[in-house]
């Protein structure tokens, strides 16, 4: 086979980046694609990271090639020295995500692809000098972020390079809204459709007196920026007070949530909890959510030593 080489993008790589990012895109969540326009366009910025992108001074993406296929790519994230940008990132280097055909006999060389990429990548950041470095698996898709676990070759990869998890781990749950909680109106009950901070909000009262809210985003597939892209829409919050949890709140709140979803045309609601946080995670299951993935949050370079 020819050799393997790692490069700087080429515009027209874009067709073969795109098919690459999708598959581990559907990998995370069923039905979702995400357009050449909308990959090219994250490469030069990331309008839904309107807090940190601003704080981002260079930007490279890498593909590693052969036979002129691309067979893995990453994009990597320099972050300013200066004081306007948070502590946490200021002056550090990032591999924002990291795709790679996983190994299989069609592709013998995929873990030397991946091999190489990997070196290009951490000797970019050595160039860099940056005072930190993390890595992660934003692409630019709903609910793809952290590292999944439904990527054990991305994971393999950063860990043969030194990253270690340091992070927290979410649940990603989701659920068809048909089988969310019926809606049931109840004596003194009302409930109000207003704008929420993270979308549309329904908030229930009792006697006049709020017990909580839900927020639904429904605009979180872009229509605009996506090819394809079932139906989806995520919980933005869902908050009851504490002297009204364990009162079947949550479940009255998700059921007029779905009835509105619905009339959207929306099909699928996700949710995000931490993994530590089992009776939310328990609750958002009685109410019709499975299980979707877990992802690892914030993983960080401990060894300056080669891959």
């Amino acid at each position: 086979m020819p050799a393997l080489t790692v490069r700087l993008i080429h515009r027209n790589d874009r067709d073969q980046l795109t098919e690459l990012v999708n598959q581990h895109v559907s990998a995370v969540v069923p039905g979702v694609s995400v357009s050449v326009n909308t990959v090219l366009s994250g490469l030069e910025r990331q309008p839904d990271e309107f807090i940190t992108d601003p704080w981002v001074g260079e930007r490279i993406t890498l593909v590693a090639e052969q036979c002129r296929s691309v067979v893995a790519a990453a994009h990597l994230l320099r972050y300013r020295a200066d004081t306007e940008v948070g502590e946490d990132y200021r002056d550090a280097g990032a591999i924002d995500w990291f795709v790679c055909r996983p190994p299989a006999a069609s592709w013998p060389d995929s873990d030397e692809a991946a091999h190489l990429l990997m070196s290009a990548c951490l000797a970019q950041l050595a160039r860099w000098n940056v005072r930190a470095r993390y890595a992660s698996g934003e692409l630019p898709a709903p609910v793809v972020y952290g590292l999944p676990r439904n990527w054990p070759h991305i994971r393999a990869v950063y860990e043969r390079a030194g990253f270690r998890h340091v992070g927290d781990t979410e649940v990603i749950l989701i659920a068809r809204t048909v089988d969310l909680p019926a809606n049931e109106p109840k004596p003194g009950v009302t409930i109000a459709r207003t704008l929420g901070e993270c979308g549309t909000r329904f908030t229930a009262y009792a006697e006049a007196h709020s017990v909580g809210f839900i927020e639904v985003d429904t605009a979180v597939t872009r229509a605009e920026r996506h090819t394809r892209s079932a139906p989806l829409a995520d919980v933005g919050n869902l908050h009851i007070a504490p002297a009204h949890c364990g009162q079947g709140w949550e479940h009255r709140l998700l059921a007029q949530a779905g009835e509105w979803l619905r009339l959207c045309g929306v099909d699928r609601l996700v949710a995000y909890e931490a993994a530590t946080d089992q009776t939310a995670i328990d609750q958002l299951r009685s109410a019709g959510f499975q299980e979707l993935t877990r992802t690892d949050r914030r993983w960080e370079h401990r060894s300056q030593s080669p891959v």
